[in-house]
């Protein structure tokens, strides 16, 4: 009877393709982040965006320094009959509580942005633990509400950081179309930057403060909702329960 002779090595190959094919469909189901196997180790990654057939988009405004356009967006967002989500700083909290107030009794969600936005991945797991717990805590002091999403500044993130976000029950959010606004850039650039990159369950990221950001909120808002997109907050467009997320930090629901 005919056989063939595998070698060890062959062998020990096959193997690994097999377990880092394994691994790397592994994610952490309901958690803040995929698991994704590198070789020799292993990498958590956020959400970028979600797989949905629904024509929906999330907005995003993170706030650290400055507050005169806040109300402005809030009003463009209302007359356009958007959801949004806005990031805190922990220190812009402290320096307008009541702009937090105003932001959540118009009903936007609010998620952290940390509590003094430093580079998260050069801080340690305890010192990262504080930036949450404070952030949040100064957050739910105002609304009387659960903060669920935490954006990382810089959008810096590692392993520690992430770990730490599922141990808070956080969801780690980064996102997909990034406006640029804080590079000064006209309104008509900042909206012309999403129309080039939005798609369904795409998370756009935008700054409370940047120049223009106003008109280019409205002009924005205009295009998505004129293409045909419900414009929401990130907490209403990702899953809650039942999901996984990919390599490219793509949500999907099980």
């Amino acid at each position: 009877m005919p056989f063939c002779v595998i070698k060890s090595r062959t062998i020990k190959i096959i193997c690994a393709f097999v377990l880092v094919a394994v691994l790397l469909g592994v994610s952490y189901e309901g958690g803040a982040s995929a698991l994704v196997w590198l070789g020799h180790s292993s990498r958590l990654v956020p959400i970028y965006n979600v797989a949905t057939e629904k024509k929906q988009v999330a907005i995003s405004f993170d706030a650290a320094w400055g507050a005169d356009k806040t109300e402005d967006i809030m009003k463009v967002l209302k007359e356009y009959n958007a959801g949004a989500t806005f990031f805190l700083v922990g220190f812009w909290v402290d320096d307008y509580t009541e702009m937090v107030a105003k932001i959540d009794e118009a009903g936007f969600e609010i998620g952290t942005h940390s509590n003094t936005h430093p580079d998260m991945v050069k801080l340690s797991e305890s010192t990262i633990r504080e930036e949450l717990t404070t952030s949040i805590a100064k957050i739910k002091a105002i609304t009387g509400k659960e903060v669920t999403l935490f954006r990382p500044p810089f959008g810096s993130y590692n392993n520690t950081l992430l770990n730490v976000c599922s141990d808070l029950q956080l969801k780690a959010i980064q996102w997909d179309v990034d406006s640029l606004d804080w590079k000064g850039l006209s309104a008509g650039a900042i909206c012309e930057r999403v129309m080039k990159r939005a798609k369904n369950g795409s998370i756009i990221l935008m700054h409370n403060n940047a120049d223009n950001v106003v008109e280019a909120t409205r002009l924005t808002l205009d295009w998505l909702i004129k293409s045909g997109y419900e414009v929401t907050s990130v907490g209403n467009l990702v899953y809650n329960t039942n999901y996984t997320i990919d390599a490219n930090g793509t949500q999907h629901a099980k």
